[in-house]
């Protein structure tokens, strides 16, 4: 599994942002926050994200950006973010290579649904380093969103402090 220290799997996919472009993680401005979820439209992936809208000044005011990666399709993914008023990207992994290289792929065998992202956070800083990582084998589970936003300032603090920004 990615940690701490390893150098973030970096990616090309397709991105819900109100229409389908392409979106590579190295390109982004960092920090970046990955989070990964299940699945759109259920109710702990909706309030999650609805967190992190609401909470979005918060990682803006440090220059991070915020990307929400789940298996839907960026079709279903622009509706979800149309319901719930989302302005933040959400990245199409469909085929599963970002979940397969974040090592944060997980079945729901009890309902029969294959192949889904764990619920996991990861900050990417400006070296493209993971500074942060929590990944929950429970999908019930949300994440420490204080600990989240506290790792993109840190990182963003970091990246001024060596020149890197």
């Amino acid at each position: 599994m990615v940690d701490i220290g390893d150098e973030a799997p970096d990616f090309t996919a397709p991105v819900a942002n109100g229409g389908v472009e392409q979106v590579t993680l190295s390109e982004q401005a960092k920090p970046v926050v990955l989070a990964f979820f299940p699945g759109a439209f259920t109710s702990v992936c909706t309030d999650e994200l609805c967190t992190f809208r609401d909470r979005l000044g918060n990682f803006e005011d440090v220059g991070a950006t915020v990307l929400g990666v789940s298996v839907d399709l960026p079709f279903a993914l622009n509706e979800f973010r149309t319901q719930n008023d989302l302005s933040f990207g959400l990245v199409s992994d469909s085929d599963r290579e970002i979940v397969d290289a974040y090592d944060v792929r997980m079945d729901f065998a009890d309902l029969g649904v294959p192949g889904v992202a764990k619920r996991a956070v990861f900050v990417v800083d400006d070296d493209g380093e993971v500074s942060y990582c929590w990944v929950s084998d429970d999908p019930g589970v949300e994440p420490d969103y204080d600990a989240v936003r506290e790792a993109a300032t840190a990182a963003a603090s970091d990246a001024i402090e060596t020149g890197d920004d």
